[in-house]
């Protein structure tokens, strides 16, 4: 059997943001002057590809992109990391999903602004199975439901492993859910899908209902929550200078992708993910400080850890 032409195929968003660093958030209805405007590209599955292509994986890109000058930014991001972009395709006269992005400087943590105008819209009929099987592993996000939900098909079908970012509860995602290997959700998309509080009931919840090999969440400096074979994981975030949050949770999943790919077992598997997600909160930006996998294996054995005692008491913690 000849060897696949890409490690990892993406399908989802794509997103050009606007930063704006601020001395601090201001109070509602109050004013304050920025310090920094920075335009830079990002998007949930795009960063998270972008994390796999400089962790030396093979990536191909399947999404849309518009035809401004966002558009272009966006464009010239992936092609200079030689990702593969023979299905994106360019919109005319349709303007690239932006987002404006309001930065702490005291915290680093943000508030995101965004916008994805309907002309982006990917249609399950332009997903073709070759598209997918030419991958490894297939990686998606949850916007464009029909068109993931038909790409998570055909990778269940051709015995593709599939992972998943899901940050919020969309129409028809009961349609992508089985067909999903790895769920690493965002902190709240567990409770808010099954209307249970608890964390650890919410995933088994969610992997007993859907057969995912893993359900999982992501907790922000907390680190990241999983069940896997019938156990809790718990492996805490840890501690850096933070400049911006943004594009953390992206470039978490692209090293879980790499992970997965590279056959580590799910306490390193997180733990690697959460040092590369730190490490990229010490950069302005989406992609501002993706490491490398020896910068992210010297925080794993030397960097200060942030252990939540709500996790830390019903999981097997992950240890250096």
């Amino acid at each position: 059997m000849s060897e696949k032409p890409f490690d990892v195929v993406g399908v989802g968003l794509n997103a050009t943001d606007t930063l704006l660093v601020v001395p601090k958030f201001p109070r509602y209805g109050g004013k304050v002057a920025f310090e920094t405007e920075l335009t830079s590209p990002g998007g949930q599955v795009a960063t998270a590809l972008v994390t796999c292509a400089k962790l030396g994986l093979r990536v191909k890109y399947i999404g849309t992109i518009g035809d401004d000058e966002r558009g272009r930014i966006q464009w010239e991001s992936l092609q200079g990391l030689g990702i593969d972009l023979t299905h994106v395709q360019r919109r005319r006269n349709c303007p690239n999903q932006s987002a404006y992005i309001l930065i702490d400087r005291s915290t680093g943590e943000r508030t995101v602004l965004w916008h994805r105008p309907e002309c982006l819209r990917i249609d399950p009929d332009e997903i073709a199975p070759e598209q997918i099987t030419c991958g490894r592993l297939l990686h998606i996000d949850g916007h464009d439901t029909p068109a993931v939900a038909k790409a998570a098909a055909i990778a269940r079908q051709a015995s593709i492993p599939v992972t998943v970012d899901v940050d919020t509860i969309y129409a028809g995602f009961e349609h992508v859910l089985p067909n999903v290997d790895y769920l690493i959700a965002s902190s709240e998309f567990p409770s808010n899908w099954t209307h249970e509080p608890d964390p650890f009931r919410a995933l088994e919840i969610l992997q007993k209902e859907y057969g995912m090999r893993v359900a999982a969440m992501t907790l922000g400096a907390d680190g990241a929550l999983a069940r896997y074979n019938g156990r809790y994981y718990y492996s805490p975030g840890f501690v850096v200078r933070c400049v911006d949050t943004t594009g953390a949770g992206d470039v978490f999943h692209g090293a879980f992708c790499y992970a997965i790919l590279n056959g580590m077992s799910i306490e390193r598997a997180l733990e690697f993910s959460n040092a590369m997600a730190a490490l990229n909160c010490t950069g302005l930006g989406a992609r501002g400080a993706i490491a490398t996998r020896a910068e992210a294996e010297q925080l794993m054995s030397r960097g200060e850890r942030r252990i939540n005692p709500e996790y830390a008491r019903g999981a097997q913690v992950a240890r250096p």
